[in-house]
C-alpha cells in the first residue's frame, strides 16, 4: 500500500467523495451527486474549522477513500477530548484490500496526536459487514446511538 497517499481533501476531490457517498443503498437515497453546491458549502464550513479533518486516500491520482474526523473537547470523562469518525467510504473496486483499515488507523493515530482519550463512531444498523470490520479493529458496540431527523 506504499502507493497510497492520505491527505487533506480539496474542492477538486468533492465529486469523487460524493460519488462514493452515493454508491450504496443508503447513500443512493440521501445523496445528490448531480448538485455539488450543498457539498461545496459544507466543505467550506469544514475547512474553516480546525477541529474538522476531511481526508482522502489517493492511489495513482484517483480518490479511492475518504473519512471525516471531528475533534470534540468535552467535560465528561474528566474533561476528555474525543474524536468522532464519520463518512468512511472506500471506492467499490478498492474494498477488501486493506484501505479501510489504513483510513481508520490514520484517524486513530491523528486522534492520539490531537490528545483524544476516546475515538467513537456510529454505523447504520443495516451495515453488518461494517460492524464486523470496526470490531476487528478494536471498536466495541458499547452504546446505542439515537438520531433525530430535523
Amino acid at each position: 500500500m506504499a502507493d497510497l497517499e492520505i491527505r487533506p481533501t480539496t474542492e477538486a476531490d468533492l465529486p469523487a467523495i460524493v460519488g462514493m457517498l452515493a454508491d450504496d443503498p443508503l447513500g443512493a437515497r440521501r445523496e445528490s451527486p448531480d448538485d455539488l453546491s450543498p457539498y461545496l458549502a459544507a466543505f467550506q464550513r469544514l475547512s474553516a474549522d480546525p477541529n474538522q479533518h476531511v481526508i482522502v486516500a489517493v492511489r495513482d491520482g484517483r480518490v479511492v477513500g475518504t473519512l471525516q474526523l471531528t475533534i470534540v473537547p468535552g467535560l465528561s470523562r474528566r474533561g476528555a477530548t474525543r474524536s468522532v469518525i464519520e463518512g468512511v467510504r472506500v471506492h467499490a473496486d478498492e474494498r477488501c484490500g486493506g484501505l479501510g483499515t489504513q483510513l481508520i488507523e490514520w484517524a486513530v493515530d491523528e486522534s492520539r496526536r490531537q490528545g483524544c482519550q476516546l475515538v467513537q463512531l456510529t454505523s447504520d444498523k443495516t451495515r453488518t459487514d461494517a460492524h464486523r470490520f470496526y470490531e476487528r479493529l478494536g471498536f466495541s458496540a458499547s452504546h446505542t446511538g439515537f438520531k433525530l431527523q430535523l
